[in-house]
């Protein structure tokens, strides 16, 4: 018994008027190819940086983007008179490689028992369409053989199966279908209510895809009321315009069907072969997959957005978090953290009796000692200054691992701002650059305190004879490290520093004391600015999604 069918009449798939608005107009097809290829540069430089609720939908989105616009519109757009790929879909044992292998009059696609039987997809075309198929990217992924029985105009790709137990075969399926002009879906009579059909078809509806049914292996008896729920569901699902043949259940056979049973079928798909039917689909799939970029493309500008809007609480959270380490760092610095330890030893070594800072100043209040006692001096606070720097560079250094590890904490617990999970993933190992930043600022603050000194001693006319004896008795190199010393913690070379400058000395060092909590506080920044590099990403930033959104802009103005 030969297939039923229920075709459309011709206008159905759209008329050729609606075809030339997008095929007859050879500049208008270039600037919107040139649309197209722009969309897809800039969708596949898109990335979600930050796990947030939502992100695995958005990366899938762009993935099916992606295929729906490599293998779909920019190689229909670059080749308007390539034959319209017309993909043969469907589950596991709907008999998709028989039907072709009947279509076409010979075998070219695997078809048996064993599943999954569909392993390497096959395009069969006509062999003067081979030049027109010749840079559709499809062919990458498909064994193509040119027979003379398909008719010019259209090319039959025999597809794996949608439900193998293959995910390569699954992928390669779902990728093929981006692929088409036409779907032709075949199923069965007890497969048709199978669920993943329907999800498939529903993303063609969504497109204006054009699809065909084949639904194959009906017994004879139930034919009428199978097919009639197929209409129904058909209706249902807002392909009502659809065609449907139905294929007999012709008993246990091999090889093709006979050619009475596809008769349908193929002259269908002949009469799809003509020229202005052949445009006339592909321009309907062609207007269908345009007009579905708009919300596509949006959805994927929100999901943009998101990640944005994302990367900004997570700054202002970073922000928030960096305060109370500041703070500390300063408290640090003033409690006199710098001078403990080898400083405070070193110390001890220069007032011991005998030690060239043991008696600085004499009864009468003059500073004892000449210029080569102060020369001697010099050298001997060489060891207090380094041990001053090495001190400042580890105080320095260990305040950048509290900021750190506060920055980070700002990012985890029930209280973490989204993404700050993946923030602290791609954060980078600041060590070097900690460590690096924290001696060059103790370097800059000695040599701070060296230009302070210079400045008391220059003082003003009144007490210039006082400085003049300090520097000639003490030296400047002497009075910087005591300066240095008193402004780390240490009160007795305070002492001492008030006593040779008077109040120019005290405030020599409290300069100094400010310098530092300066330093320790930008220490603090350094670990944010480290944080930021986490968020220095162009998916990220405030303006991210205006890409796509100028994108969408582009081609709501060409179609």
């Amino acid at each position: 018994m030969p297939a039923q069918t229920s075709v459309p009449a011709p206008g159905d798939f759209g008329e050729p008027s609606d075809a030339q608005q997008i095929l007859a107009r050879p500049l208008a097809q270039t600037s919107l190819l040139d649309a197209v290829r722009d969309l897809r540069r800039d969708v596949e430089a898109t990335t979600f940086p930050l796990e947030i609720e939502g992100v695995e939908e958005a990366r899938a989105s762009r993935g099916r983007l992606v295929d729906q616009l490599d293998e779909h519109l920019v190689p229909r757009l670059t080749e308007l008179s390539a034959p319209a790929v017309v993909v043969v879909a469907g589950s596991t044992g709907a008999g998709k490689s028989t039907l072709v292998n009947s279509l076409v009059g010979r075998e070219v696609s695997a078809a048996g028992v064993l599943r999954p039987t569909t392993r390497e997809p096959v395009l069969v075309h006509h062999p003067l369409d081979t030049d027109l198929l010749s840079h559709h990217p499809v062919l990458d992924e498909v064994q193509a053989v040119a027979v003379d029985t398909v008719p010019r105009g259209i090319a039959i790709l025999d597809a794996p199966d949608l439900d193998s137990v293959l995910d390569a075969n699954r992928d390669t399926a779902h990728r093929l279908l981006e692929a088409a002009d036409l779907w032709l879906f075949v199923t069965t009579a007890s497969r048709y209510g199978d669920a993943l059909p329907w999800q498939v078809l529903r993303s063609a509806v969504e497109r204006s895809t054009s699809v065909a049914m084949v639904l194959n292996r009906v017994p004879v008896a139930s034919m009428p009321t199978v097919r009639g729920d197929l209409l129904d569901r058909l209706r249902a699902h807002g392909l009502a315009g659809s065609p449907l043949f139905v294929i007999p259940d012709v008993g246990p056979h091999s090889g093709p069907l006979t050619p009475a049973v596809v008769a349908p079928v193929l002259r269908w798909l002949t009469m799809l072969a003509g020229p202005d039917r052949a445009r006339t689909v592909v321009a309907r799939t062609l207007r269908g997959a345009l007009s579905a970029l708009r919300p596509w493309v949006d959805e994927l500008a929100e999901a943009v957005q998101d990640q944005a809007d994302a990367a900004e609480r997570i700054g202002q959270t970073l922000d928030e978090a960096t305060a109370a380490p500041g703070d500390a760092a300063a408290e640090t610095i003033r409690a006199g953290a710098v001078a403990d330890g080898a400083v405070r030893a070193r110390w001890a070594q220069l007032v011991a009796k005998g030690a060239p800072f043991a008696r600085l100043v004499g009864r009468s209040g003059r500073v004892r000692g000449s210029g080569r006692t102060a020369r001697a001096r010099g050298a001997a606070v060489a060891p207090l200054v380094s041990d001053l720097t090495e001190s400042t560079t580890s105080v320095l250094t260990a305040v950048g691992h509290r900021a750190n590890a506060a920055l980070r904490a700002a990012l985890t617990g029930p209280s973490a701002p989204p993404g700050g999970a993946s923030v602290l993933e791609r954060w980078p190992d600041g060590e070097a650059s900690r460590a690096a930043a924290a001696e060059r600022a103790a370097r800059a603050w000695t040599g701070e305190g060296a230009r302070l000194v210079r400045v008391a001693l220059a003082g003003s006319a009144a007490d210039s004879r006082r400085r003049a004896q300090v520097g000639k008795a003490v030296g400047e190199e002497a009075l910087t490290a005591l300066a240095l010393a008193a402004a780390a913690g240490l009160d007795e070379a305070a002492s001492a520093v008030r006593t040779l400058l008077g109040s120019a000395g005290d405030d020599v060092v409290s300069a100094l004391r400010e310098d530092l909590v300066r330093r320790a506080r930008a220490q603090v920044d350094l670990e944010r600015t480290i944080a930021d590099r986490t968020l220095d990403d162009p998916d990220l930033a405030a303006d991210a999604s205006s890409r796509l959104r100028l994108r969408l802009a582009v081609l709501k103005g060409l179609t």
